[in-house]
């Protein structure tokens, strides 16, 4: 218990406070997606919000939007705990409370109409569709960068999906498409929910660019007889550090090296270019990654 104890306090001591700054922009801009594009039309967002938002629809005015984010969303959150980690929960409730708050205020609170249509897109559904959810999966996506998730859903996916022998974007996913069918069999019509998959796709994409960066890098693995001389080239013309690892042919049996570099998508053909001039047998595979970062940072 006492090394439990230590562990949470370990954690705490993780949270960073620009974490939480940029967490409070990530709720205000989903909410804004959320409530000035999509529920006004009677679209679905994604996960535990569209669940929301279909709730909100079917109950009493007084259970509104807000209520459901933070009943549904909280208690999944607390539930994943011990799987995510303290740190991860703490930044993910306070994401969604102020998703909810805000939510809260831009449809009961400030003068905005968004009982009928957008008051931006106005009865536009392809509008707000792709609105609703650019605008929503860019929250989505601040939200994950800084270590938490806007949505319960999420938590449920990483904690069951293994447990079912499917990915976890494969649950998320699965979730989405039954809260699509269970949203047309409730409002006995099927262009809503089959719009909504549009917004569905346009967060899906928007995250992954929040998340990953519009222009991903390329690591560079350089199997050569030259080391040294593509090493110290690569290091002269681009500016940044290799790393050389030791290897043994499998064919030949003879000792080689490995050069690991990160490039971005600009400088492919010049390096591709500087290694031909020098090792014209050299062996290059080039993979995409999803972030580079130094841990200190």
């Amino acid at each position: 218990m006492v090394n439990k104890s230590i562990g949470l306090v370990e954690e705490f001591k993780q949270l960073k406070w620009q974490n939480f700054v940029f967490l409070l922009f990530a709720g205000c801009i989903n909410a804004f997606g959320v409530t000035l594009f999509l529920a006004p039309v009677h679209l679905y967002d994604s996960g535990i919000s569209g669940t929301s938002i279909l709730l909100s629809q079917v109950t009493p005015d007084y259970l509104n939007l807000s209520v459901f984010l933070l009943a549904l969303n909280i208690p999944l959150f607390l539930f994943g705990l011990k799987k995510q980690g303290a740190a991860f929960t703490v930044y993910s409730v306070f994401a969604v409370v102020i998703y909810s708050v805000a939510s809260f205020l831009i449809t009961d609170v400030f003068p905005i109409d968004v009982s009928m249509a957008s008051p931006l897109a106005g009865q536009d559904l392809l509008l707000c569709a792709l609105f609703g959810g650019l605008i929503s999966g860019v929250g989505s996506g601040m939200t994950i960068r800084y270590g938490g998730a806007i949505d319960g859903i999420e938590v449920m996916a990483v904690i069951f999906a293994k447990r079912l022998n499917i990915t976890v974007g494969t649950f998320v996913m699965i979730y989405n498409v039954l809260l699509y069918v269970v949203c047309g069999l409730v409002i006995h019509s099927w262009i809503l929910p089959l719009y909504s998959i549009v917004t569905y796709a346009a967060g899906l994409k928007t995250v992954d660019f929040v998340v990953e960066g519009f222009d991903r890098s390329k690591e560079v693995m350089i199997i050569t007889e030259k080391a040294t001389e593509i090493s110290e080239a690569l290091m002269q013309t681009f500016g940044c550090g290799t790393t050389k690892i030791h290897a043994t042919g499998g064919y030949s049996n003879s000792d080689k090296t490995i050069i690991y570099f990160v490039v971005n998508r600009f400088q492919i053909a010049r390096m591709r270019g500087l290694i031909r001039t020098i090792d014209p047998h050299a062996f290059v595979t080039i993979s995409e990654v999803a972030d580079v970062f130094k841990a200190n940072d």
